[in-house]
Parts: C-alpha cells; sequence; structure tokens
C-alpha cells in the first residue's frame, strides 16, 4: 500500500503536466502488472482533473495542489472542539466552529495573502497576446 501511495506521489512531483501524464500512464502499468486494474483505470479516467493546477503559475502551484491551509483550520477547530467534550446539541457545536472560524478570519494569519493574483493576472494578459499574435 505504501509504495502504491509513493506512485502515486511521483505523479504529482512532476515538473510539468506531460512528464506527469508520463508518469502516469507508467504507474497504469505499473498497478495493472500488480493486478490492480480497477485502480489503474481509475486513474487513467481522472487524471487530467488531477493536474489541472499545472494550468496555474508555478508560484500558485503547491498552494493549489495541497490543502495545508485548511488541514490547519479543521486541527485548531477539532482541537477546541475535543476541550468541550460533548456538546448539548448540533447547534453549540457549530457556534464553536463559526466563531473559531470568524476569529481566524479577523486575526493577521487570516489576513495573509494566498496566492499572488497579480501572477495570475499577466498570466492571462501572456495568453491574450499569444491569441492576438496567433489570429
Amino acid at each position: 500500500m505504501l509504495e502504491i501511495a509513493t506512485m502515486l506521489k511521483a505523479i504529482h512531483a512532476s515538473e510539468d503536466r506531460a512528464a506527469a501524464i508520463e508518469k502516469a500512464e507508467a504507474v497504469c502499468l505499473k498497478l495493472e502488472g500488480l493486478k490492480l486494474r480497477e485502480a489503474a483505470k481509475k486513474i487513467r479516467q481522472s487524471i487530467l482533473e488531477t493536474l489541472m493546477y499545472y494550468e496555474f503559475p508555478r508560484e500558485h502551484r503547491v498552494r493549489i495542489r495541497t490543502n495545508n491551509a485548511l488541514e490547519r483550520i479543521m486541527r485548531e477547530i477539532r482541537r477546541r472542539t475535543r476541550v468541550v467534550g460533548a456538546f448539548p446539541d448540533g447547534h453549540s457545536a457549530l457556534m464553536l466552529c463559526a466563531a473559531r472560524l470568524r476569529h481566524v478570519a479577523g486575526i493577521r494569519w487570516g489576513m495573509k495573502r494566498y496566492l499572488n493574483t497579480d501572477l495570475l493576472r499577466d498570466q492571462d494578459l501572456n495568453k491574450a497576446l499569444e491569441l492576438a499574435e496567433a489570429v
């Protein structure tokens, strides 16, 4: 199982989209050799969706590809709810989560810029120029 996880991580560690697709095909062939045809089929069906982050600037890819920011917030909410133990109802649990999210949104950590949108604007401008030159 660990070997399969390592193979899947190798796909997303590729330098560019073409290399990732090539690596995905190699992984599929290896999975079929291990008699995991359904897993290989699933990868072939969905690999292009999982590689969409390659369409964005290199600086954004890690943040788009991972969910570290969301995991950090969820860990904080989990920590807070464990202190309470048992909630009288679902509404009180929801209120605690909402209060924590409001706190995160209001402090400096919630104000950090996650993605530099200037890079996206530049990329869109470059694509528009390429299209104009092609016409």
